[in-house]
């Protein structure tokens, strides 16, 4: 019994000994030993072993209550494969913890991922920027609006390309450029038509045209008489035909 005693001791004052550890005795176990050959000063050892004893019924509760907010936590974590065990060791409640730091880390460097109240008010604002009524909606209008916008990137590439603007050209300058090119066809349109009549001003265009108006009918009208006078079809034929009567 001495001989356990003193292990015990030597494992109580050993450096690697908790510094906690009630120590009431700090003779050497040579002094402590009475003339009659009883023990003294291992009072402390029964408070002591006691104390370890409560501490580790208090490490199995610890590690129990880690499991449950690692679960809350960490859900996805696979189970400790110590939780059967019938003695818990620290390692096993510092790879618990360590678990759950590196997910508090990680939720700290991913903290710009929006909350559920952020991602329903952008759903909502899309809803009322694009005309949905209900969220079944949001996504045929956001495959709509994808495709429309592919469409008009399509467009001012290409409109980029033919009025050889630089590609950062804003759509406001696209829109001048092509206005400007409308406006020189329209002008040489006028100058054709007005080579065409014969004149320059434009009430002779709009007389020259009433003219045409009172004249092609009549004219119209007598050509279809003698087509069926000579009974032709074609206007090739008349001048022949009214040679050969001749």
């Amino acid at each position: 019994v001495l001989k356990v005693l003193s292990h015990i001791d030597s494992i109580l004052r050993s450096p690697r000994a908790p510094p906690l550890i009630y120590r009431r005795s700090k003779g050497t176990v040579q002094n402590c030993i009475k003339d009659n050959g009883q023990e003294s000063g291992f009072e402390h050892l029964p408070l002591t072993v006691e104390l370890w004893a409560d501490q580790l019924m208090a490490l199995k509760d610890l590690h129990r209550s880690l499991r449950k907010l690692s679960l809350e936590l960490v859900p996805w974590h696979t189970a400790d494969p110590q939780d059967n065990r019938e003695s818990i060791r620290v390692e096993d409640l510092q790879f618990i913890v360590d678990a759950i730091l590196e997910e508090i880390e990680n939720k700290e460097k991913n903290s710009q991922t929006p909350s559920l109240p952020t991602l329903f008010a952008i759903v909502s604002h899309f809803q009322k920027l694009f005309d949905v009524n209900s969220l079944s909606g949001v996504y045929p209008r956001m495959n709509e609006v994808y495709t429309k916008l592919g469409e008009m990137t399509n467009a001012m590439r290409n409109l980029h390309e033919l009025l050889e603007l630089d590609s950062s050209a804003p759509p406001t300058v696209v829109v001048d450029t092509v206005g400007k090119l409308c406006d020189i066809t329209n002008e040489n349109v006028t100058k054709q038509v007005q080579q065409l009549l014969g004149t320059q001003d434009i009430h002779s265009i709009i007389n020259k045209l009433e003219e045409h108006e009172c004249f092609f009918p009549p004219f119209q009208a007598l050509i279809q008489d003698l087509l069926c006078l000579l009974e032709i079809s074609n206007l090739d034929d008349i001048l022949p035909t009214v040679r050969n009567l001749k």
